[in-house]
């Protein structure tokens, strides 16, 4: 039982503590600590008893239940005294969980916090690294001037621990201590310089955060570790491998020269004499041609390719950013199947990714075309991951792929999202303006949905129709009537707007029905929107400039009306008009009333209809601006190149003077060539040049960086000198392999099937390893040129290697990389279950191809699921729109797969607003479902506005079943009762098969399996007429039969994959026919009988 809630009331209380200084002396401080006694307080009156107690399993258990309400957000700042004096607790358990909670509450008690500091001082020589750590990160998170000392030196000693871990906790607080005092900004850069030298890959991405955080200008520490960054990377944590890249693409614009400068003039055709080339060729010409890319630029990119096949989505967009932004235009293309092997990801993923590629594509248009059918909608998709793909798709548009691009385009003109249809619409006026071959096709589909039933799809065609005329240079007479006969049905004000400008624009193409319109806007002037009141007057202008006589009047009455609006646009407007039509007496002489007809009958340039994505390019990709398109806060523009490359010698670093170590072990000296091997990437004929055309410091330096990442201590000369003998037994051991794999012919084949490309890559760093010891072991001729000698015949090897390679590729396709392998996506489908939107069948984008007769399936051959014939229309009523309140839900089976499972059922939900008030937050609440069933619910609707529909998808997993899926429904805050009940064809799905696979299958489905009866047929049945009846009875798909009287269809239900076979023996004599249906599940047949019968005898 718990006490009555004490008042809250504060109280003040005087605490002493120590703390230790800058010199180490013992200091005493004095706190007056607040205490808030609340009414929430006794419920934690039990774990505050758990915390003071002498067990520390209780402890443990009440720091887990805190730790817990932290984690699901609850306030547990009040247990900050009790929780605290634990922090000496001898547990490590225990004392681990104290320290996560600090951390958390630090920064909110701070004067609390304070009183534990010298415990926290302790802590940081505790054995425990893991302890060590904790107590920097929440002495970082303590935010008080007074302490900034003691932070500066425990992340001193903390740089120089011997665990990695503690080091990198180091480099996470001193952008806490930056924030907390800039002052001490350059004793924190001598720690981020000694931290950047550090070669574990554990640290390495820490360092380079804090050095963006503090001292991102401070481009001369970067230097000399360089090359060591560039080792490492591929072994550095993710996130860790995201900063350290766009900090060398940063680097590298500052460092290296534009490596696509120059491309231009070497396409210019050249003179057909050299004498006169070399005359009329000029100095800065010469200057301008490019140059040799620099051998640490080729190493960044070549080191940061592997990270392509990354799991973590932000890595794979570093580096296409990177090379975007730093390699030549010819590489580029590289990362196109690793963005588009992303858009299998969560949409958040897929959202900025295609933003990436949108802006990539306006640039780069055969990069993405191999992948068009990628970026496919599906019927699955949110609308602004539609609207991308759309604006992808339209940037890939060319004459080669516009038909496939159309007729994809007309299938989504059919969808219910009415923003999806509108942006579809734009898309294809784009296309038309674009691609001038496909302008009248795409012209002519938009005039056949001016008779849309939908007024959002006529709006939206008049609008891109009015750009397309404006754009042609002959009109289109008929097509403007047409849209004039429109505007007593079109309620859209900028639909209205359009056909009005059209009307005045092409007056004289239309002189009889111009002013009849201008007539029929005179009336509904004052009800009308604001952009089509000035329409209105520019329509009334110029047809009193080129039809005077008929419409002096209407025009004088329009300015009327124009005069009192209340909008102060319209009224200014309609004064400057009518002082330059209707000039006041004494100004009839005015120059600008004279030209009145030149200024408002003006030529008008034709509108430019360019992606929105084509000024991102001001923005560095895969950053939070280029994703908005506006510049958010710390954003920093990417350098440009510079005009000079900077000196590369910078990069350089001093060999160390080796050390004699007390032991080597065998492991040690092999782990490099492991480790090399295993990250080397297959590099291409023109990177071994750029490796061989670099110079032996740069060999050198990145040799000894990666020899010195894996290994602790380097051999001395007197210890290499005595393994030089085993050294040359392993080159000899390896020639002698090199010899019986060229001996062998079909060992070498069956070898290279498994592992070909391995070994050389195995071969190749053991023989540049040894190379390097031998010249850093000595300086003679001598020695040099044997080892110059051993890289001859080592290329040699590789060059053999290559070539019985490239003869494998050509004869059984050859060896393909792990790269090649993971991100080719040319034949793997898509994961996800979800249909594409295919298009149907002619239409008014459809192009006419050539007709080619389908090849019918071999006997034998697998069965295969096939897409519905019959789509129904009908909707069942689920809520009455009385029952509801004003709120009417409809389904529909759609008969498509369900994006979260093959084995739903989808149902499309229509949900109608009939009353006067919105309803909010529409969803699903309680689930009441038969054994075996499930349900997926649809997105949940916000808002939904009076006389307003919207739909949403359900998944319902019938198991088989006509058992109904019964769920609340919870809409406006009151909660109904929803039963969807699925008539039993709706529970199958259509397969496609052969008549012997029919066949082979039926006669598997016999005795108990199968189901016969019998259906009386109408006096005219015809065939054709029996086979619409079962497609609307029924999911099935039609077999081709050879017997014309016996007609046979196959599918399968759709959660148990059972197979459903059905036939149909239409006799020519008698009125009736036979029934058989061939089932596992005698339910299943015995309810699609019963269907089919009542159905057929209706007719």
């Amino acid at each position: 039982m718990y006490s009555q809630p004490l008042n809250p009331e504060s109280y003040t209380t005087q605490v002493k503590g120590t703390m230790i200084s800058e010199n180490n002396q013992i200091q005493t401080i004095e706190f007056v600590v607040p205490i808030q006694v609340s009414q929430d307080a006794p419920r934690h009156e039990d774990l505050k008893q758990m915390l003071d107690s002498n067990k520390d399993g209780l402890k443990l258990e009440a720091m887990k239940r805190i730790i817990g309400m932290v984690a699901k957000g609850r306030d547990a700042s009040d247990l900050f005294p009790a929780v605290v004096k634990n922090v000496v607790s001898a547990n490590l358990e225990v004392k681990k969980l104290v320290y996560v909670y600090l951390v958390r509450y630090a920064e909110e008690q701070q004067d609390l916090a304070l009183l534990s500091i010298s415990t926290f001082q302790r802590a940081l020589k505790d054995p425990n690294q893991l302890i060590r750590a904790c107590a920097l990160r929440v002495l970082s998170s303590i935010r008080v001037p007074v302490i900034v000392p003691i932070m500066m030196l425990a992340i001193k000693d903390a740089v120089s621990d011997m665990s990695p871990y503690v080091r990198k906790t180091a480099a996470h607080a001193i952008p806490k201590l930056y924030n907390l005092d800039p002052e001490q900004k350059e004793e924190l850069i001598q720690v981020i310089e000694k931290l950047l030298s550090d070669k574990t890959t554990l640290v390495v991405g820490s360092a380079v955060m804090a050095f963006e955080e503090v001292c991102p200008e401070r481009i001369d520490l970067i230097h000399k570790n360089y090359r060591k960054l560039c080792n490492l990377l591929v072994d550095v944590e993710e996130w860790g491998q995201v900063i350290i890249i766009n900090m060398l693409t940063r680097y590298a614009r500052t460092q290296f020269i534009d490596p696509n400068a120059g491309e231009g003039l070497e396409e210019k055709e050249k003179p057909f004499y050299e004498d006169e080339q070399e005359e009329t060729e000029d100095a800065d010409i010469l200057a301008k041609r490019p140059k040799t890319m620099d051998p640490d630029h080729r190493l960044l990119l070549r080191n940061t390719k592997p990270l392509l096949q990354s799991r973590n989505a932000a890595v794979v967009l570093a580096v296409a950013q990177l090379y975007q932004h730093i390699a030549p235009r010819s590489e580029v293309s590289q990362v196109a199947r690793a963005l588009v092997r992303l858009l299998r990801s969560h949409r958040e993923v897929q959202a900025v990714v295609l933003t990436n590629i949108a802006s990539m594509s306006t640039r780069r248009k055969g990069m993405f075309e191999p992948y068009l059918k990628s970026f496919f909608v599906r019927s699955s998709d949110p609308t602004h991951i539609k609207a991308l793909k759309l604006e992808v798709l339209t940037n890939l548009a060319t004459d080669a792929n516009i038909s496939v691009i159309l007729r994809e385009f007309q299938t989504y003109i059919g969808s219910s999202d009415k923003e999806f249809v509108a942006a579809t619409i734009q898309a294809i006026g784009r296309c038309a303006s674009n691609i001038r071959e496909v302008t009248d096709t795409c012209l002519s589909g938009l005039v056949s949905l001016l008779s849309n039933r939908d007024e959002s799809v006529v709006g939206e065609s008049v609008v891109v129709i009015r750009k397309l005329l404006q754009s042609e240079t002959v009109g289109h007479k008929d097509i403007i009537s047409h849209m004039a006969r429109l505007v007593d049905n079109i309620k859209i004000p900028m639909a209205r707007a359009s056909i009005l400008w059209l009307l005045g624009e092409y007056c004289d193409k239309v002189p009889k029905i111009a002013p009849d319109v201008l007539r029929k806007m005179a009336k509904t002037f004052i009800t009308e929107e604001d952009i089509v009141k000035l329409q209105i007057l520019t329509l009334a202008t110029k047809l009193y400039l080129t039809n005077p006589k008929q419409t002096r009047l209407l025009c004088q009455y329009v300015y009327n009306l124009a005069k009192y609006d209340t909008n102060y646009d319209i009224r200014d407007r309609a004064r400057l008009t009518r002082a330059l039509v209707f000039p006041s007496q004494g100004h009839e002489d005015n120059k600008l009333a004279k030209h009145a007809k030149k200024i408002f009958l003006a030529t008008k340039p034709p509108p430019v209809q360019q992606s929105s994505f084509k000024d991102r390019d001001q923005f560095q990709l895969s950053t939070l601006s280029h994703f908005i398109n506006a510049r958010a806060s710390g954003y920093q523009d990417l350098p440009p190149f510079p005009d000079d490359a900077p000196d590369p010698s910078v990069r350089n670093v001093e060999m160390p003077t080796p050390v004699t170590p007390v032991f080597k072990s065998a492991h040690q000296k092999k782990k490099p060539q492991k480790v090399k091997s295993f990250y080397s990437d297959e590099s291409s004929p023109e990177d071994e040049s750029d490796e061989e055309e670099s110079d032996s410091g740069s060999e050198s330096d990145s040799e000894s960086d990666s020899s010195e990442s894996d290994s602790s201590e380097s051999s001395s000369e007197e210890e290499s000198e005595s393994e030089s003998d085993d050294d040359e037994d392993e080159k000899q051991r390896t020639r002698g392999k090199a010899k019986r794999k060229s001996g062998s012919g079909g060992r070498k084949r069956e070898a290279s099937e498994s592992s070909g490309s391995e070994d050389s890559e195995s071969e190749s760093s053991e023989s540049e390893s040894e190379s390097s010891s031998s010249e850093s072991e000595s300086s003679s001729d001598e020695e040099s040129e044997n080892s110059e000698s051993s890289d001859e015949d080592t290329k040699k090897k590789k060059s053999k290697e290559k070539a019985s390679n490239k003869g494998k590729a050509t004869q059984g396709g050859g060896n393909r990389t792990n790269l090649d392998l993971l991100l080719d996506l040319d034949d793997i489908p898509p994961t996800m279950d979800t249909p594409l939107l295919t298009p149907s069948l002619g239409g008014l984008l459809t192009p006419t191809p050539t007709a080619q007769p389908a090849q019918p399936l071999p006997p034998g051959a697998s069965i295969q699921p096939a897409s519905a014939k019959f789509v129904p229309t009908t909707t069942h009523e689920l809520l009455n729109r009385f029952t509801g309140n004003g709120l009417s839900v409809g389904a529909r089976f759609t008969r498509s797969p369900h994006l979260y499972s093959p084995r739903m059922t989808s149902v499309e939900l229509t949900f109608t607003n009939t009353g006067s008030e919105e309803i909010r937050e529409i969803s699903i609440g309680r689930k009441k479902l038969a054994p075996g069933m499930s349900l997926h619910e649809f997105a949940g609707i916000a808002v939904l506005n009076a006389d307003t529909t919207l739909y949403g998808t359900l998944g319902v997993d019938f198991n088989d079943t006509t058992q109904p899926a019964v769920f609340d429904l919870i809409a406006g805050g009151r909660t109904f009762s929803i039963s969807v009940t699925a008539p039993i064809g709706e529970l199958m799905t259509p397969l496609a098969m052969s008549e012997a696979d029919f066949n082979l299958n039926q006669g598997k489905l016999r005795g108990m399996n199968e189901l016969s009866g019998t259906a009386k047929l109408p006096s005219e049945q015809n065939i054709k007429a029996l086979v619409d009846h079962v497609y609307e009875i029924a999911n099935l798909l039609q077999v081709q039969s050879l017997s014309d009287n016996v007609l046979k269809f196959g599918g399968q239900t759709a959660s148990g994959k059972v197979l459903v076979l059905l036939s149909l023996t239409v006799p020519e004599e008698t009125a009736e026919c036979s029934i058989t249906i061939n089932c596992e599940k005698m339910v299943v047949s015995s309810m699609l009988l019963k269907e089919l019968q009542s159905a057929l005898a209706k007719d």
